[in-house]
């Protein structure tokens, strides 16, 4: 089946970073983590300069680094934004983060991309998202379900 330029199945050039979490934080506490400037402080970025309405562009701040994100959409059970992966801007994804209610807790469903690997940079990009957002679910889940917070203290 591969697609139009003749590769094998298996081989398409646009990936996405697609992960899936149980949490013990009911899902209104999930969104609010993602939603809330000083919530997402709290495990994601050292802080936010602006708000995270829809249609807003923020920024992130870390102690190596500014990232800007936009807020597309904030609902009952999804947050999605569209932020730059490469420093020059030509990668900007888009992360969808689902939250469905498990028993007392949640179900998060994180979706970013697309990757199109033929492009230069875009692989190491991809690989760098994989692990930095099994880092940062890893975080997420240790503040919302045991109020930890690991993030390295420089």
């Amino acid at each position: 089946m591969g697609d139009e330029m003749g590769l094998p199945a298996g081989t398409e050039l646009r990936r996405w970073v697609r992960m899936r979490r149980r949490l013990n934080a009911p899902p209104e506490r999930v969104l609010r983590a993602w939603s809330d400037p000083e919530e997402l402080a709290r495990w994601f970025p050292e802080r936010i300069e602006g708000g995270l309405a829809v249609g807003s562009r923020s920024i992130l701040v870390w102690p190596d680094r500014r990232v800007w994100w936009e807020v597309v959409e904030a609902t009952e059970s999804r947050f999605v934004f569209r932020w730059p992966w490469l420093a020059d801007e030509r990668l900007i994804t888009t992360v969808h983060v689902l939250v469905d209610p498990a028993g007392y807790g949640s179900w998060l469903d994180l979706e970013d991309g697309p990757f199109p690997l033929d492009q230069a940079g875009v692989l190491d990009a991809w690989a760098k998202a994989i692990e930095g957002w099994s880092e940062a679910l890893a975080r997420l889940r240790a503040h919302l379900d045991f109020s930890v917070d690991l993030r390295p203290r420089s």
